[in-house]
């Protein structure tokens, strides 16, 4: 019997040994230190605040302050003959009218007639005889400057055959987007979140500095290129650490408040744009102010993943007492012991390569190739609906700055709602209704005769709610559909091609003006045929997420038309002890006691145990193999 004790207690004794050795053999997770150091507390929601939050403005605001640059006023031709004439009597005498509409004048048309010669020898008022050939606008316009004081049409000429240079304009914007994500995330991984978003801002202003004072139109277009370039990575960087600063339970509101706040820029530049006419005071306007940002060099912290993947635990590990000294707590000696054995082990041994997933990983298996269609197509959906309705704003209804107010402040009360239904209904229906009922009211509009601008201008601006509600669904969607190993390269994919579908927005909007309603239409199609598509992915909603590519093709595998008419999933009940909420009541390296070992069993509880949290209000976002969050295209 004696034997047997001791037997037993030498396999507790090397199982306890081995079961602190796996543990403390486990890469470090800041996940898991949060809890301890305060998830959500000061120094967390000073971040936010006063970093994460402001930081969205200039973003907005060099994105869409393009739509009141490219103004195009009522216009005509020039003829330099009748400058002593007053402009109502010069457009009555030199313009003809349209054949369809006689109270309508022709913008790009004039009366060809030696006017000198018959002003010489017409002593009486001349008559407007309406056989009179016409011509091309040869010497230049006249614009009606009564609401639009200046704009890059006014001072370029865009108009008539160059009507579509403001659109490319719009198009270079979008072509910046993609590039300068791809290039400012590989900084981001090079020199850090910080040095990375001061570089990214002083792009930003450079290019809004050359806005302002472009005296060519090619110029501006450069200009144009080089803001998109910061769009949106200018804020998804700070955006970033916060979420990585912020606890687990907490990132949804991070994320909910980063899109409610980037719409009150939106509301702020529609007061901005009422007030300043000038296109050059409006582009300075909307970018001098952010110089103020360069002060974030002295309160950004960078980030502590990025510091620890370098190995630079010092700073890391001054940057997390920091945070908990602020929080009013204590860093945990353990996790400071922990982390110098690992960094000892990594200068000794060297840094294990670590394989990335391919892009074609998504698509070797059928089930994951359906689901990566489909979440690509959604997605591609949402984003160019909104951004194309976005663009689409100023020209419906009769005041511009007013219609584009109300489609931004549409959009806040749309994230609310949509944050609390998405985790109680679930995901996907709230993404098809929200995306079709979008579609409808957008297609409804052609139905409507075309003197109608109330009418439209309301279900435009209902269109618009409920097409942002599925914008901020489609991101967490996309993160819990694809399993684990491939979230990263996955959302990252989906969100390119999506970004690359914004190209060809602007040139949709162009067929607005010789139809208001086309564009309206065409993005409603293609909103419910997304929505439509999306009752094809499985629930999310308290199901076990897939982790590896073999379970991602799994899940959902077994689905059935009758899948499409449920609501949710099945509440699957998680131990207080494997969640986040309680994480703090754990220790980092937690040793078994003897009492609880049995020699006849074996461990079995998996590392990956303590990382379930509970899934209502958790969004994944893009990460590396080594965990650091990663920026995609997304506003």
């Amino acid at each position: 019997m004696s034997n047997n004790f001791n037997n037993s207690r030498t396999y507790s004794d090397n199982l306890e040994k081995s079961s602190v050795k796996d543990t403390s053999d486990d890469p470090i997770d800041l996940d898991d230190v949060l809890p301890k150091i305060g998830e959500f507390g000061i120094y967390q929601k000073f971040l936010l605040w006063f970093v994460c939050l402001p930081a969205c403005l200039p973003c907005g605001f060099c994105a869409f302050n393009q739509l009141f640059m490219t103004d195009t006023p009522d216009h005509w031709c020039r003829v330099p003959e009748l400058e002593n004439l007053t402009q109502i009597n010069r457009k009555i005498l030199s313009i003809p009218r349209k054949e369809d509409d006689n109270a309508t004048f022709e913008r790009c048309l004039r009366y060809s007639v030696n006017w000198t010669e018959l002003l010489k020898n017409n002593k009486t008022p001349i008559e407007v005889n309406e056989s009179w050939p016409v011509e091309p606008c040869f010497n230049g316009y006249e614009y009606n400057k009564t609401e639009v004081k200046s704009s890059i049409v006014i001072d370029f000429d865009l108009v008539c055959e160059y009507d579509v240079y403001p659109t490319l304009g719009l198009v270079a914007l979008n072509v910046g987007g993609p590039i300068g994500v791809y290039s400012f995330g590989l900084l981001n991984d090079r020199i850090g979140r910080k040095k990375s978003f001061f570089a990214c801002l002083s792009t930003l202003l450079l290019g809004s500095v050359m806005t302002a004072y472009a005296h060519e139109y090619w110029f501006w277009v450069v200009a144009r290129i080089i803001v998109g370039l910061t769009i949106p990575a200018v804020y998804q960087i700070p955006f970033i650490i916060s979420l990585e600063l912020a606890g687990p339970n907490y990132r949804s509101f991070v994320t909910v408040m980063t899109c409610i706040f980037y719409t009150l820029g939106l509301i702020l530049l529609s007061g901005v744009t009422y007030i300043l006419r000038d296109w050059r005071s409006l582009a300075l306007a909307t970018s001098v102010p952010f110089f103020f940002y360069y002060l974030y060099w002295f309160i950004l912290p960078e980030s502590p993943r990025w510091l620890l993947m370098r190995g630079r635990l010092e700073e890391a590990n001054n940057i997390l007492k920091t945070i908990a000294r602020i929080n009013g707590k204590e860093l945990p000696e353990e996790y400071t012991t922990k982390l110098q054995k690992q960094v000892l082990e990594q200068k000794e041994h060297g840094m294990k390569e670590k394989k990335s997933a391919s892009v074609f990983a998504l698509c070797r298996t059928p089930n994951m190739r359906l689901k990566t269609f489909l979440i690509t197509l959604n997605w591609c959906a949402s984003e160019m609906v909104y951004v194309g309705l976005s663009y689409y704003g100023p020209a419906i209804g009769s005041n511009q700055y007013m219609s584009f107010f109300l489609s931004s402040a549409v959009e806040i009360p749309s994230y609310i709602v949509c944050w609390v239904l998405m985790d109680r209904v679930g995901r996907r229906w709230p993404l098809c209704l929200s995306m079709v009922i979008s579609g409808i009211f957008c297609i409804v509009t052609v139905l409507l005769p075309e003197d109608a601008e109330t009418e439209t201008l309301i279900l435009f601006l209902i269109s618009k709610c409920f097409i942002s509600a599925s914008f901020l669904i489609i991101y967490p969607y996309a993160g819990e559909l694809y399993p684990t190993e491939l979230r990263g390269v996955g959302i990252g994919a989906s969100a390119y091609i999506g970004g690359l579908g914004l190209i060809i927005i602007p040139f949709i909007n162009y067929l607005g003006t010789s139809n208001l309603v086309l564009p309206l239409v065409l993005m409603g199609a293609v909103s419910v045929v997304g929505g439509i598509t999306a009752l094809r992915l499985p629930e999310t909603l308290h199901c076990p997420l897939p982790q590896t590519a073999e379970e991602g093709e799994e899940f959902g595998k077994d689905w059935t038309y009758k899948d499409c008419f449920a609501c949710g999933g099945q509440r699957i009940s998680v131990s207080e002890s494997d969640s986040y909420e309680n994480l703090d009541q754990l220790e980092l390296t937690q040793a078994p006691s003897v009492e609880d070992i049995l020699p006849d069993l074996q461990p079995v509880r998996r590392n990956s145990m303590r990382k379930l949290v509970r899934q209502a209000s958790t969004l994944e976002t893009q990460r590396d193999v080594d965990g650091n969050l990663k920026m995609t295209y997304w506003f």
